[in-house]
């Protein structure tokens, strides 16, 4: 089935790699105006032209290239139905609260949890405007669960999104504006092959707990964001949408 956001304007951070990158050429497979938000000026001009979009070099923890973000898509196209707000960041340096320093904390938060704070704020006004819209922000299955093997302030700073997420769907849900968080488990990206580069035991430690025995590949993610932005989650605000091959409910996972 195509055409499930015909003509829907979507705006997309991180859209130059990953899941963003998947998830622009998925809506624009669909049918809608995209624009990228990313700060990939080498890539991004060429995802663009791929995808017969358009390309702002944004970065997510200044509010004034925010704000011309989304400025930029309601001129350009005229509306702005959808916002995925996927930007984020996980160094090595995020590691143990015994050893993450607070610059590389502080870091985290302004792009993983600060830049949801200014997408939300930015676009919210022209959503109420028009009575209706999608918000799919990134938060991830370590917001709902404990890891000995720590990211300190990632997993807080998606605890943060998932949280505010919540609360927003719930506070504009009678004004035609939904917003979800996204919690997908790990996911074959450059992101996370940069993590477990130089650390293959680390990574073999964390695949032995998902059930379905590999991580995702940022399309069948892509899938899931397609879903929330569509009308048939038309019924779906403040929720919590696992897309993690089951870690989540997983206690003993299969040999």
């Amino acid at each position: 089935m195509a055409g499930r956001i015909e003509g829907r304007v979507a705006v997309v951070t991180g859209g130059c790699s990953g899941i963003g990158l998947a998830t622009v050429r998925r809506f624009a497979a669909e049918g809608a105006h995209v624009v990228i938000g990313d700060v990939d000026d080498t890539s991004g001009p060429g995802v663009a032209e791929e995808v017969g979009g358009t390309y702002v070099h944004v970065d997510v923890t200044d509010k004034e290239q925010v704000d011309a973000l989304f400025r930029t898509a309601h001129e350009t196209y005229g509306s702005v139905d959808i916002a995925f707000n996927n930007a984020g960041i996980s160094p090595p340096e995020d590691d143990s609260i015994l050893d993450t320093d607070l610059d590389a904390w502080r870091r985290v938060q302004d792009v993983n949890l600060t830049s949801v704070y200014l997408c939300c704020k930015a676009v919210l006004p022209y959503m109420l405007d028009q009575g209706r819209g999608s918000i799919i922000n990134t938060a991830s299955f370590v917001a709902v669960m404990g890891a000995a093997t720590s990211q300190i302030s990632y997993s807080a700073s998606k605890g943060g999104v998932l949280s505010m997420s919540r609360e927003l769907g719930v506070q504009f849900a009678r004004q035609g504006v939904r917003v979800n968080a996204l919690c997908p488990g790990p996911v074959n990206t450059p992101l996370l092959q940069e993590l477990f580069a130089d650390d293959p035991e680390r990574a073999a430690r964390r695949l032995v707990h998902v059930p379905v025995g590999r991580f995702a590949e940022p399309e069948e993610i892509a899938n899931a964001v397609l879903f929330l932005a569509s009308d048939e989650s038309s019924f779906m605000t403040a929720s919590t949408f696992l897309v993690d091959g089951g870690i989540s409910g997983a206690y003993v996972t299969p040999l």
